[in-house]
């Protein structure tokens, strides 16, 4: 910003912490409206989307996955089996692993937890444009995975 010739940079510019916790609101909002004919949150859903694509995980995968701690994970397995979205069997090889499959319930909403993603993805390409969401995506991937 210039100010009386002056360059001068808002406090926050540089600081990943606050522009990451901003972005990271205004994108919650939106899929949060997306989700909100399914009575999920969006990690609820976020959940749900990767326990239908790949059934069968172990509770521990699933944290891991969606990069959250394991009682976060129960909580929200909790409220998806609640919902009889979700349901957890006793793992075969090792007794102390649970499974997680979805349910016919939520075999059939599938296809449209699906079609919400993806309309929120697209809104989002048109507003921003598909290359910069592209590297927008590619750069947080790469900071979340160096930082680990």
């Amino acid at each position: 910003m210039l100010i009386n010739g002056a360059n001068f940079e808002f406090v926050f510019d540089h600081c990943l912490y606050f522009n990451s916790t901003a972005l990271a609101r205004v994108v919650e909002r939106e899929w949060t409206s997306a989700f909100k004919p399914f009575a999920l949150t969006p990690p609820q859903a976020f959940m749900l989307r990767l326990i239908l694509s790949r059934p069968g995980l172990t509770q521990r995968e699933i944290a891991k996955e969606l990069t959250i701690s394991a009682p976060t994970a129960t909580r929200l397995l909790d409220g998806l089996e609640r919902q009889n979205l979700a349901l957890r069997r006793q793992g075969a090889v090792d007794a102390r692993s649970w499974l997680v499959f979805p349910t016919r319930r939520a075999e059939a909403l599938h296809p449209d937890l699906d079609a919400a993603s993806g309309a929120v993805t697209q809104r989002i390409k048109r507003l921003i444009g598909d290359v910069e969401f592209k590297h927008t995506v590619g750069s947080i991937r790469a900071v979340c995975s160096a930082l680990k």
